[in-house]
């Protein structure tokens, strides 16, 4: 039954998720962490850093690993896990197939057109905000800890996000920021924890 859950569920992310990949996270949480409960925050946040070093487009190693994790911890089973995990990919491809298959030769042949045109207007915006909801709901408190808690570990927490982000706006090397920020916190949560 759960695993026909989660197929349902991949579906509908797959089917009404526009953005790309970090455009579908905050829709992945919405489902499996707030609405269903399968997932807490620090095993969603351990499963988007692994998608994210993972080769392959993130929104399907997201659903890879979230379908692992949920039917393991709901059968303890590896079998059954890689089940749910092949079960939540190929049900959060299933609408982009159906949907390419069926308006392809269309927006091929009206790609120039108006309306074609005015609804990528209104999607490129809305891709945006999906992909600020994501970065948003990764600023948490597994992440950056809290100032009441740890002072220390917020500032560094957020100081390395800043330094990434200008990083990038730079034009450094995405692999080379995820090294350095790796090395350097795993120096200072070794040494001041």
């Amino acid at each position: 039954m759960q695993l026909l859950e989660l197929f349902i569920t991949f579906f509908k992310i797959g089917l009404f998720s526009f953005g790309g990949g970090y455009g579908i996270l905050s829709v992945i949480q919405g489902e499996v962490v707030t609405r269903y409960g399968w997932l807490t925050v620090a095993e969603f946040t351990d499963i988007v850093a692994i998608s994210q070093m993972t080769p392959g487009p993130i929104s399907i190693n997201m659903a890879t690993y979230v379908g692992y994790t949920i039917m393991n911890n709901c059968c303890d089973s590896r079998v059954i896990a890689i089940i749910g995990s092949l079960v939540t990919s190929f049900a959060l491809m299933l609408p982009s197939l159906i949907l390419m298959v069926i308006i392809s030769r269309y927006l091929i042949k009206y790609s120039k057109g108006p309306t074609v045109n005015a609804v990528f207007r209104v999607l490129r915006p809305t891709v945006v905000g999906l992909i600020a909801s994501a970065a948003l709901l990764l600023m948490n408190s597994e992440n950056y800890g809290t100032p009441a808690e740890s002072p220390l570990r917020f500032v560094v927490s957020v100081l390395i996000s800043v330094a990434a982000f200008v990083a990038l706006r730079r034009k450094v090397s995405p692999i080379f920021i995820l090294v350095v920020s790796g090395i350097f916190g795993a120096l200072f949560y070794t040494f001041f924890g």
